[in-house]
């Protein structure tokens, strides 16, 4: 039982980091361009040239976010439905409390990669 958990806990990372993917992809990208700073945006894109890979595979970039979201989804799900074992309670129910809020704060990033990436160049045009 503790082991789905855990599961489910990597899961929920796996889902966090692939979502703050999105946004060094897209969203700071884009970001720093509206706000005027490209200067900045060249220097960065200069000291890490690895981040240009992400966006122009922003699809693969967002589709394996959107499936490690899926993924911790379900996960979650599947352990909330779950009894915590009694040696291990509090653990348990520690980590059902903080997945839900983990959860959202990706969800929530990854709609800003996505409105940043597909949405708002098309409202640029």
């Amino acid at each position: 039982m503790l082991q789905k958990l855990k599961g489910s806990k990597f899961a929920s990372w796996l889902g966090l980091f692939s979502s703050l993917g999105t946004l060094l992809c897209c969203a700071i990208p884009a970001t720093l361009v509206i706000l005027g700073f490209g200067a900045t945006l060249a220097s960065f894109l200069g000291n890490f040239p690895q981040l240009i890979w992400l966006s122009e595979n922003k699809g693969i970039v967002f589709g394996t976010s959107l499936f490690m979201l899926s993924v911790s989804y379900i996960a979650q799900k599947y352990s909330q439905s779950q009894v915590c074992p009694i040696d291990r309670k509090e653990d348990c129910e520690k980590t059902k409390d903080w997945s839900k809020p983990l959860f959202k704060i990706s969800l929530i990033i990854n709609l800003i990669g996505i409105f940043y990436a597909y949405v708002l160049p098309k409202l640029m045009n």
